[in-house]
């Protein structure tokens, strides 16, 4: 299962982290509502489970969210973090999503 966000297929979504794997990449947080997917935010992380699990803006996601998160993962092993860190930006300057920084 994949979906493409920007230029980049995701694996995902899933609406739950089990399927996740602890290895850097790009996260995106989605909002599943009405048979589509919105995004809400976007980030980076060395650890990509650990970081969406534990992360800080999970009240902005519920807050801008009110039918099922998902989250989709597109793993970069061969990226640092800022390469990571220059997707993550596209992403956010393409679709603007309501958490997370601008």
């Amino acid at each position: 299962m994949s979906i493409t966000i920007g230029n980049y297929s995701f694996d995902g979504p899933y609406s739950s982290t089990d399927r996740l794997k602890d290895k850097s990449g790009v996260y995106a947080i989605l909002c599943h509502k009405q048979q589509k997917y919105h995004l809400v935010d976007v980030g980076e992380a060395a650890k990509v489970r650990s970081r969406v699990e534990n992360h800080d803006r999970k009240n902005c996601w519920q807050s801008n969210c009110k039918s099922t998160l998902c989250v989709a993962v597109y793993y970069t092993p061969h990226l640092q973090q800022p390469g990571r860190r220059a997707i993550e930006q596209e992403i956010r300057n393409q679709y603007n999503p309501p958490c997370g920084e601008r």
